[in-house]
This record gives structure tokens, C-alpha cells and sequence, in this order.
């Protein structure tokens, strides 16, 4: 009887208060496998950000419900995205275009994203970079194109040309619409384009990969020179067979060039 207590003892300031050795190894389990996945979540969760970013970036979107609510101010575009390169160190490289729904084939302007994870010493998860293109003309419709006849992962690499300008995305909060959201630093970066000093962007990643892009140039007295005034601009994926049907916003292109003041920037 003294043994059996003095046993029963032992084993209750071991924690195990008589447990089998299957239910010990079965919490060592439990135990262990939190701890990796703890560890796990820690290390990958910044560049799922960054897949998750990429993913939503790509594709072919329109503003064409936006034009029909105000074809005064906005215009029917066609967004284009798709993955052109992956850096050593693990960043994507997107090619991207943007043109009227109407003339695809002619992109009025054609960039490079970068996206990777945020620094660790600044309060972000993504940061997006926009490059221009060496030669932007050879890239035209590049994403219509099928792979093997795109320029190669390590020539996309030699053709990315000036920094022009980097987004820092957030993790929205909960009950927001949104996914991600993010802008240039309040002094944005240099731009000369009709007559500003420098340009602002504001980007928002959506549920069903809908992208909120917003572009704004400004002049030394910080008076708005070219960009959409209202709100901004709003590309929602549209199946590739609803294009034929699109209601014809099918303004003719001088009249669309003189509209600067509103929401297009033909160049930058």
C-alpha cells in the first residue's frame, strides 16, 4: 500500500496522473505538430502573401461595369497580367499591359511588376514595384502569346529597365472588402508627364482577383494634372467569351487623348 501511494504520487507531479503510454504519445504528437506548424506558418506566410498577391494580379479584367455607370469619367480597359519571371531570391516578375477593350492589341501602357515580401523592418506584406520595359514594343500582347514564343525568363530579367514606382500592400482588417491594400508613400515618385512633378498610385486586391487601381499625377503645387479625380478605377475578370458581347464604349481615339484631365494617362 505504502509503494502503490508513493507511486501514484510520483506520477501526479510528473503531470501524467496515470495516463497510458499511448495517450502520452499521442499529446507529444499534438504537441510536436503544433510546434511545427507554428514555425512553419511564421516562416512561409510572407511570400504566401506574396503568391496570393501575384495570383490576383494576373489575368485579363475590365472596367467595364464601371464604364456603364460613368462613361463620362471612365473608360471600358482592358487589363492584362501574367508571369514573366521569378528572381533568385524568390520574386515575381509579371509582365502587365493595359489598352482599350476595343484595341487589345494596342496596350497604351505597358509595365513590369516585381512583387515580393515587404522588408522585415517596415509594417507591410507586399510590396509591388513597377519597372519600365527596355524595349516595350517587342513585349506587345506578350501574354496572348503562347510560351514558347515569349521572350525567355532571363531575357525578361535584362529588359527590366527604370524603377518608376512601389506600392507597400497590407493585409486588409477583418470585416473589410477588400484583401490587400496599399499606396506609394505620400510623396509618391518622380513623374513629368503633362506637367507633373510627381505621381501617386493606390492599389487594392479584392475577393475573386477584382483590382482597384488608382493612378494620380500632380504638379509642384500639388494641383492634380492627370488621373482620375472621382474614385479609382475598377477591373473585374470577365469570361473570355463575354468580350463579344461588351456595350460599345467606342469613343473615337483623338477625343479620348484630350480627356487627360479625366481618368486616362495615355503615356507617363
Amino acid at each position: 500500500m505504502g509503494t502503490g501511494s508513493g507511486s501514484g504520487s510520483e506520477s501526479n507531479e510528473n503531470g501524467w496522473g496515470g495516463a497510458g503510454p499511448g495517450v502520452v504519445l499521442k499529446t507529444l504528437v499534438v504537441i510536436g505538430g503544433a510546434i511545427l506548424l507554428r514555425r512553419l506558418t511564421k516562416s512561409n506566410t510572407r511570400w504566401d502573401h506574396t503568391r496570393l498577391v501575384s495570383r490576383s494580379l494576373t489575368g485579363q479584367k475590365y472596367s467595364k461595369e464601371q464604364a456603364a455607370r460613368d462613361p463620362d469619367n471612365y473608360f471600358n480597359l482592358r487589363w492584362l497580367s501574367c508571369p514573366a519571371a521569378e528572381m533568385v531570391d524568390g520574386s515575381k516578375i509579371l509582365y502587365f499591359e493595359k489598352a482599350f477593350w476595343r484595341t487589345p492589341h494596342k496596350p497604351f501602357r505597358q509595365r513590369f511588376f516585381m512583387v515580393k515580401p515587404c522588408p522585415n523592418e517596415m509594417k507591410c506584406d507586399v510590396e509591388l514595384s513597377t519597372y519600365a520595359i527596355r524595349d516595350a514594343e517587342e513585349y506587345k500582347n506578350f501574354c496572348d502569346l503562347p510560351k514558347d514564343q515569349r521572350s525567355q525568363p532571363e531575357e525578361v530579367i535584362g529588359d527590366v529597365a527604370e524603377h518608376l514606382t512601389t506600392i507597400y500592400l497590407k493585409r486588409c482588417e477583418r470585416g473589410k472588402r477588400c484583401l490587400y491594400e496599399g499606396s506609394t508613400p505620400p510623396d509618391g515618385f518622380p513623374n513629368t508627364w503633362n506637367g507633373a512633378t510627381y505621381c501617386t498610385s493606390e492599389l487594392s486586391v479584392l475577393k475573386n482577383n477584382e483590382i482597384h487601381s488608382w493612378d494620380r499625377g500632380y504638379d509642384d503645387a500639388g494641383n492634380q494634372v492627370w488621373g482620375v479625380k472621382g474614385a479609382p478605377y475598377e477591373f473585374k475578370p470577365a469570361p473570355a467569351s463575354s468580350f463579344v458581347d461588351m456595350f460599345p464604349l467606342n469613343f473615337p481615339p483623338q477625343s479620348m487623348e484630350k480627356r487627360i484631365g479625366g481618368s486616362l494617362v495615355l503615356r507617363e
